[in-house]
């Protein structure tokens, strides 16, 4: 973002900070009298107004009478089938009850310029997804009182900010449970990174499995990647390509189970007959893979769903009950798991 609009931008917020600073009010009051939230005492409302009709303030978004309420959705990147489906689950929610919906990444804007651009386009919110938050950031958010709702965030963020997610640790759990209970007992996991929540979730899930069963945990079976297919077809092919390999494997994402998938090809062993290929995310390709995934489900629209809902009624002056919502997951059973061939060896 350059030249006139960064400046906009930036003389809109000195604006309000000067206000601010003027009424004796923090900026996260006065942005909630511009946005006309509720949760504002009527005296401190009236304040301010006065001052903003003063200043000449002019509401951006209310110039054209007949604009749509909008909200921004920002992501690391659109790539990857889980991006698509969470972004259809907040597009077509938002759209439900009238709310327009601008999609962005953070590959060209910082979160911390899409927050300014929120604030000049007169947003209802934002909705990040999948993004580490900076404390900066944070800090903006929280100081100035902008409604914003995290999916499914990288990093732990701040309690006052809410955030949607699923239940990645008893999704995870019960996805290897099943494997166990077909008789598997050399099960490998590509994990997501240490540094990821959901990925932590599951890893922390898979190993919750195996201890009550009574399998010890085994370094050696797991591999750690991004949820990307290339780097899990290297991976899984390293766990696969040894004496000793695992009969099944779980994987973090539907992406890395199309790169478990391939690297079983790739090796010449058969799915499920000679390796139980189990997944979480169930996006589309995962009923359309060969063969199909047994899968975690995420709800995903009910995720865009509640991410929006959350969002509209903070914009509305009102704050969720708790700051942490996670939906319930679903195990979904394709033809990628089957009962273990005979244990006498390692490899099918």
């Amino acid at each position: 973002m350059t030249g006139p609009a960064r400046s906009s931008q930036n003389a809109q917020y000195g604006l309000l900070t000067s206000i601010a600073n003027e009424a004796g009010v923090s900026p996260a009051t006065v942005s909630k009298v511009v946005h006309r939230r509720r949760d504002v005492s009527e005296a401190t409302r009236e304040r301010i107004e006065t001052l903003l009709a003063e200043y000449g303030y002019v509401r951006v978004w209310e110039g054209d009478a007949g604009r749509p309420r909008q909200i921004l959705a920002v992501f690391r990147d659109l790539a990857g089938p889980y991006t698509l489906e969470v972004v259809r689950g907040i597009v077509e929610s938002a759209a439900e009850v009238g709310v327009h919906t601008t999609v962005g990444t953070t590959s060209r804007s910082s979160i911390g310029q899409w927050l300014q651009k929120s604030v000049a386009m007169g947003a209802a919110g934002v909705v990040i997804v999948i993004s580490a938050l900076a404390d900066r950031d944070q800090r903006r958010i929280l100081d100035q009182g902008l409604p914003v709702v995290l999916v499914d965030p990288l990093n732990a963020p701040s309690a006052d900010i809410p955030s949607v997610g699923v239940t990645n640790w008893h999704g995870a759990t019960t996805a290897v449970q099943h494997l166990i209970g077909l008789g598997h007992r050399r099960i490998g996991m590509l994990a997501g990174r240490s540094s990821s929540l959901a990925g932590s979730a599951r890893l922390h899930g898979y190993r919750a499995a195996l201890a009550e069963a009574g399998i010890p945990y085994d370094p050696a079976l797991v591999r750690s990647t991004d949820f990307d297919y290339g780097e899990a077809l290297s991976a899984a092919r390293s766990v696969l390509d040894r004496s000793e390999r695992p009969t099944a494997l779980f994987a973090a994402s539907d992406v890395q189970a199309l790169g478990a998938l391939e690297a079983a090809r790739r090796l010449g062993v058969a799915v499920p007959s000679g390796l139980s290929v189990m997944s979480f995310d169930d996006t589309l390709v995962a009923a359309m893979a060969s063969p199909p995934l047994s899968a975690v489900r995420q709800p995903f629209r009910e995720l865009g769903q509640e991410a929006t809902r959350i969002l509209l009624n903070l914009a509305d002056g009102r704050p969720p009950a708790t700051t942490r919502r996670e939906l319930a997951t679903e195990l979904v059973l394709r033809m990628s798991t089957a009962s273990p061939r005979s244990e006498k060896s390692g490899r099918a």
